[in-house]
C-alpha cells in the first residue's frame, strides 16, 4: 500500500537521522572511547522505540564505531592504531599517485584554484591560535576541500570519496591530534611545501611529503597514546 511505504521510508530516513547524528558525535569525540550507549536514554533523547535505535547501534558496530556486549551494552570502541595506520599508508599511496598527476597536467588556472585554497585554510589556521575557541571541524573542513582540488582536477572524486568516508579510527585521531598533538602549526607549514611542490613541479619531493603530512597525527602524538590523559582513547597491545 502507498502509505505502508510512506511510512517505511518515513522510517528509513529517521533511523539514517539517528545514524549519522550518533556517528558524527563519536568522531567528534563528543561521546568518548569507553562510553555506554543506553538503549533506554537513546530511545528518549530521539522520541523512538527501541527496534530502530538497536538497528542504528548495529549499523555502528557494523562501522567499528562501538562494541555490543552481551550483559554489557553498547560501548564506543577505543581508537585502534592498527586500523588508523592503514588508512594513513591507503591514503599516503592514492594521494601521491594523485597530486603526482595533478603536478603534472595543472593548468595555471587550476594552480591558482590550489593556491586560494591553502590560503583559506592558513587564514583559518592562523585566526584562531586559541585552542579553546577553535572550531575543529569547520578547519577540517578547510583543509579537506584544499585536498579534494588536485582529485577534482584529475577527475578522481570516487576515489575522494572513498577515502574520506567517516571512519572510526583515523577520524577520531585526526581530531585527537589537532587536541593533543597542537598540530595546526605543523599542517600549515606542510601545506606550504605542498604548494612550493605544486609550483615548483617537485614530482620527487610528493610522496616524502605526503608521508611526513599524513602520518604527522601519529608522530605528534606518539607520546601521548599512553600517557593517563589519552590511554583510555587507545586500544592498547596488551587489551
Amino acid at each position: 500500500m502507498p502509505g505502508e511505504v510512506g511510512c517505511a521510508m518515513a522510517g528509513q530516513q529517521g533511523t539514517d537521522e539517528i545514524y549519522k547524528t550518533l556517528e558524527r558525535e563519536i568522531i567528534e569525540l563528543k561521546i568518548l572511547p569507553g562510553e555506554v550507549l543506553s538503549e533506554n536514554q537513546l530511545c528518549k533523547r530521539f522520541g523512538v522505540s527501541r527496534t530502530p535505535i538497536r538497528s542504528v547501534l548495529q549499523r555502528l558496530e557494523q562501522n567499528r564505531f562501538v562494541q555490543i556486549i552481551p550483559h554489557r551494552g553498547t560501548i564506543v570502541t577505543p581508537i585502534d592504531l592498527n586500523y588508523a595506520n592503514q588508512i594513513i599508508y591507503q591514503r599516503v599511496a592514492v594521494e601521491t599517485m594523485v597530486l603526482r598527476d595533478f603536478v603534472r597536467t595543472s593548468t595555471p588556472i587550476q594552480v591558482e584554484q590550489i593556491r586560494y585554497a591553502l590560503q583559506l585554510v592558513q587564514q583559518e589556521g592562523e585566526a584562531r591560535a586559541d585552542l579553546e575557541h577553535f572550531d575543529i571541524n569547520h578547519f577540517l573542513k578547510v583543509d579537506l576541500a584544499m585536498h579534494a582540488l588536485w582529485f577534482q582536477f584529475t577527475g578522481k572524486e570516487f576515489l575522494w570519496q572513498v577515502l574520506t568516508k567517516p571512519q572510526a579510527d583515523y577520524a577520531r585521531l585526526i581530531r585527537l591530534d589537532i587536541v593533543g598533538g597542537k598540530n595546526v602549526a605543523d599542517v600549515l607549514d606542510d601545506h606550504r611545501e605542498f604548494m612550493r611542490i605544486i609550483d615548483e613541479k617537485d614530482v620527487e619531493a610528493i610522496e616524502p611529503m605526503m608521508t611526513h603530512h599524513l602520518y604527522g597525527g601519529v608522530r605528534r602524538l606518539s607520546g601521548s597514546i599512553f600517557s593517563p590523559e589519552y590511554r583510555d582513547f587507545f586500544r592498547q597491545e596488551d587489551s
